[in-house]
């Protein structure tokens, strides 16, 4: 905590010896974070290097209320808003597919890698992704998510309820072709 709070001080003072300690602190986690929110690992990278920026730009700002770690996790995740919200990816979507329930959660989570995962993640499309990332993997609620983005909540439900069709649906096709191909046959 001490050196943490050392960082913090060599970064306000404009030391990039400090920013660089800080950089190799965060970049790790918050690239994780980025990957959530990102179509690839060059945009991830893209989105992470702006979002440090910020922090950078921003760190006086910081007043030590909550966790340092969530604070830059907040830039991240407003970087990677900011840039959908200018590529205006996120639409109303009105098809909402029945899911199935044939394959239990532990039965797929069973077989399936976090990489694995995060790639049918990044395979969404962004209006999907964002959503799903926000609801699923910050917690944020829906009324959260609306005005985060400028949607309705029925907009982000609807953006939620249709990125876990198609990961379903994805997570059968890859991981379980033999019973996809049952269920279509029926």
């Amino acid at each position: 905590m001490e050196e943490l709070n050392k960082i913090i001080k060599g970064c306000v003072a404009g030391k990039s010896v400090y920013q660089e300690k800080l950089y190799k602190l965060f970049a790790g986690k918050m690239y994780g974070v980025c990957l959530h929110y990102s179509k690839d690992s060059t945009e991830a990278e893209d989105i992470l290097q702006e979002g440090f920026y910020k922090v950078l730009k921003n760190i006086k700002t910081f007043k030590n209320q909550g966790s340092f770690e969530g604070w830059i996790r907040r830039i991240m995740i407003n970087t990677a808003l900011e840039k959908y919200r200018k590529q205006k990816y996120l639409y109303l979507v009105n098809d909402i597919y029945e899911i199935s329930e044939d394959l239990s959660f532990d039965e797929i989570l069973s077989d399936i890698a976090a990489k694995d995962i995060l790639k049918l993640i990044q395979e969404l499309s962004p209006k999907y992704r964002m959503v799903f990332s926000m609801y699923a993997i910050e917690g944020y609620s829906h009324k959260e998510i609306s005005d985060m983005l400028g949607i309705t909540v029925g907009t982000s439900k609807s953006n939620l309820s249709r990125a876990r069709a198609i990961l379903q649906k994805r997570v059968k096709e890859l991981f379980y072709p033999a019973k996809s191909q049952l269920k279509l046959a029926k």
